[in-house]
Parts: C-alpha cells; sequence; structure tokens
C-alpha cells in the first residue's frame, strides 16, 4: 500500500511560542507489519471520525535531536495502526507540537491540544522536566498521559491518577553500571549531574545504590543545564582520583564531558552517561573517543521482544535511520495506549485510566507494561550497553548480552 501523509501548519499557534504544529493523518502504510501489536486488527479500511491523538514533545531547544526519536516512533505507530484498520475502526490523525525542550511552553501546548484542538486522547513529551510540568495538565483535564520520554520517580509522588510509566525509573539507570564496577573490583565512584529533574533523580538514585554496594563517593557535583565548558569540574575530579565516574546527563553534556576528559587528562577506569551513551550519535560524534564508555538503555536492536525485529526494519525503512531507545519507548507508548483502548473498547478517557492501571503487555521493550498504584513502572528491565569500535553490545543482563565488557577503561594518552 502507498503512504499518504497530511502536513500542515496549525492553525492558530501561539505565535509567541513561534511554533510549527505538525498534524499526521496516516491512511496507510507500506512500513512493514506492526511490531507486536497490542491487539489483533479490527480488519479492513479505518472509517468515520478520525482519533486525534496529541502531544508535544521537544524537536528544537537542548533536546531536540531525542526528541525527535520519539515524534517519529509515534508517527511510525500512527501509520502502522492505520493500516491494520484504525483504532476501535476510526483512523488515528496525530496532532504533534513542539515544546522547543522548555517546561513552560509544553504546558501551554498541552492546554492548546485538549481545549483548541480538542484531542480525544493524549501521549507524552520528552524529558523528565516538561512531562512533570505538563502532567499538572492532564491531571487537571483527567486525561491519561503515558510517559514515553520521561522516567524521574517526582513524577509520580504526587498522587496524581492519570499519568503513567513507560519504562524504568531514573534513579535505577545505573544499578547494572554499579554491580558491573562492584565485580571488577572497584571501590570509589564521581557523580556528576546536570541540574534538571531527570539527571538529579539519576545521580541520588546513583549514591544511594552505591553506597549501599559498599562504594565510597568520593565527588559529586552537579552543573547547570546548556553548560558548554566544564574544565573547572573536571580538574576538581582529577584531584579526586575516582576510579568510576558516573554522568546524570542529556546527550550534549555527555559529549562535552568526554571531549573534556579526555582534553584534561582525566582518567578513570570506569566512564558512564545516561541516555547520551545509547544514542547512535554519541559514537558518531565522538569516533575511538567513545570506546569503552557504558551507558544504561531502555531498550537495544539485538533484544529478543515481541516484533522488535519488525520494529526495527520499518523504523529504518521510514525514517532512513537506526531507531535508538527514546524511538523504541515512543513506540512502546503508542502500543500500551492502543492496548488499553481496547481492553477498555471505548474512547471514554476514565475507562482507559482503568485500562492503563491494571493492564499488563508486552512491548517492543525487554520486560512487560505494568504499573503500581500510583503509575509507576515495574516490569521494565534496563539493559547496559558498552561503546566497543563502532558498535554498542549489550553486556548485561547475562541473559540479554550479546558481549562481553571491555574492563578496564585505557588511560587517554595510550589509546
Amino acid at each position: 500500500m502507498n503512504t499518504r501523509t497530511r502536513r500542515s501548519i496549525l492553525a492558530g499557534a501561539p505565535a509567541a511560542f513561534g511554533l510549527a504544529g505538525l498534524i499526521l493523518s496516516a491512511c496507510g502504510g507500506d512500513a512493514g507489519e506492526s511490531a507486536a501489536p497490542a491487539a489483533p486488527s479490527t480488519g479492513g479500511a479505518a472509517k468515520g471520525a478520525p482519533v486525534k491523538i496529541g502531544a508535544s514533545v521537544s524537536t528544537t531547544g537542548s533536546n531536540g535531536k531525542t526528541g525527535q526519536y520519539q515524534v517519529e516512533a509515534y508517527q511510525l505507530w500512527a501509520e502502522q495502526i492505520n493500516a491494520r484498520g484504525g483504532l476501535l475502526g476510526r483512523p488515528v490523525e496525530m496532532v504533534i507540537l513542539d515544546d522547543q525542550s522548555d517546561p513552560t511552553v509544553g504546558t501551554k501546548l498541552y492546554e492548546k491540544l485538549i481545549n483548541e484542538d480538542k484531542v480525544d486522547l493524549v501521549l507524552g513529551p520528552y524529558s523528565s522536566g516538561v512531562t512533570q510540568a505538563v502532567s499538572t495538565v492532564t491531571e487537571k483535564y483527567k486525561y491519561p498521559m503515558l510517559s514515553a520520554g520521561a522516567s524521574a520517580s517526582d513524577i509520580w509522588k504526587r498522587n496524581y491518577k492519570y499519568v503513567f510509566g513507560v519504562y524504568s525509573v531514573a534513579e535505577s539507570y545505573f544499578y547494572g553500571v554499579i554491580d558491573l564496577a562492584k565485580k571488577n573490583g572497584l571501590k570509589t565512584i564521581a557523580i556528576i549531574n546536570e541540574d534538571t529533574v531527570f539527571p538529579k533523580a539519576t545521580a541520588a538514585g546513583t549514591a544511594e545504590y552505591a553506597r549501599k554496594e559498599g562504594f565510597r563517593i568520593v565527588f559529586q557535583e552537579q552543573y547547570p543545564a546548556k553548560v558548554t565548558d566544564l574544565s573547572s569540574l573536571i580538574t576538581k575530579l582529577k584531584a579526586a582520583k575516582p576510579e568510576v565516574l558516573v554522568g546524570g546527563s542529556y546527550q550534549p553534556d555527555s559529549v562535552l564531558i568526554t571531549r573534556q576528559a579526555k582534553e584534561l587528562d582525566l582518567n578513570v577506569k570506569m566512564l558512564a552517561f545516561s541516555v547520551g551513551a545509547a544514542m547512535p550519535e554519541f559514537g558518531e560524534g565522538l569516533g575511538k573517543d567513545a570506546d569503552f564508555i557504558f551507558g544504561p538503555s531502555m531498550w537495544e536492536p539485538s533484544l529478543k521482544t515481541k516484533g522488535n525485529s519488525e520494529f526495527e526494519a520499518s523504523y529504518k525503512k521510514k525514517w532512513n535511520r537506526d531507531p535508538d531507545y527514546h524511538s523504541a519507548t515512543g513506540f512502546a507508548g503508542g502500543q500500551i495506549l492502543e492496548a488499553a483502548v481496547l481492553k477498555a473498547k471505548s474512547l471514554d478517557r476514565e475507562k482507559i485510566r482503568e485500562a492503563l492501571s491494571t493492564l499488563e503487555t508486552d512491548t517492543v521493550l525487554p520486560g512487560k507494561y505494568k504499573v503500581d498504584d500510583t503509575g509507576t513502572q515495574l516490569s521494565h528491565i534496563p539493559v547496559v550497553i558498552q561503546w566497543q569500535g563502532k558498535d554498542k553490545p549489550v553486556i548485561g543482563p547475562d541473559a540479554m548480552a550479546t558481549a562481553k565488557p571491555k574492563f578496564p577503561m585505557p588511560e587517554w594518552k595510550g589509546r
């Protein structure tokens, strides 16, 4: 089948945002079979008024490169569900806006999606900061929202009833890295992080778990968002002489830290970053300097999850690039929403909220979708990757590993 998409500027988008809104109405697709469909196809062509699903996702600003993966995944899911006959037999129309990586803009855009665009359902934005902010809007209007691009546990500590986690909370991201460091006899660790919601949660969880496992924290410090020079922090790290350095970071700052660590000859036996290290751009941008670096990942193409190979192939065919784990979490968000609607047999948002609260289902992610009574994700399984040349194989957990870790990280001058 031929894919027909309609893209246009949203009429009436607030000029103050300087934003372009994207409406995607996917009426068919040639991107391959659905990856791990939430339920059997309704069959036949989708008919009737479209089901409008809104989201604001960062495609510009500090998180724009990462957010674009999530947007592409939402669009692919919509195209595939329409090829299967739509949602409850009706075509899905995605209304996706750009929040510029700004929580304030994101909050205004979810107000717009609900009150002006009159979307039937929503999916979540990218980043914990934006998600935490916009969840106040979705909670107010009682719109269930799957947090497909955020994981800071503070999101689920406010007694909210309409926000649901898709993957592991940020505090647990580095458990596998700490376990590997302990296995190799390392005892001292330094933790640095960007001073925003997700990296702070990552750092806090890492510090707590490291202490529990007997590590001594020799240095811990935050740095501001959008930082362009961390040389003074790197100098302090050198003086602390940690064996392990963990960065609670996004992609831009993880690259910056690596480059300045090499420039200032900061040598550690183990170096790991959240988010950035798992992205293809990390290895592409750093080349050989990415080698030996670890990171947590919420998904990888090698995993034997339901529909994973089909998802990877269809994503590459549609977008002409490899998916990263933000692509997979976005796609999984669509899969879970689809499963909840079909379980509810309705677009009634209260029934969908109830379905999301009790649903247990497979997605392309490792583990299952299952939440507790706060909406916190319980059954997703994060993995650990390591850059080894041009590849980033999974090195843990053992049952999912495709390679053994390379250890320790050699000194920069000896590479």
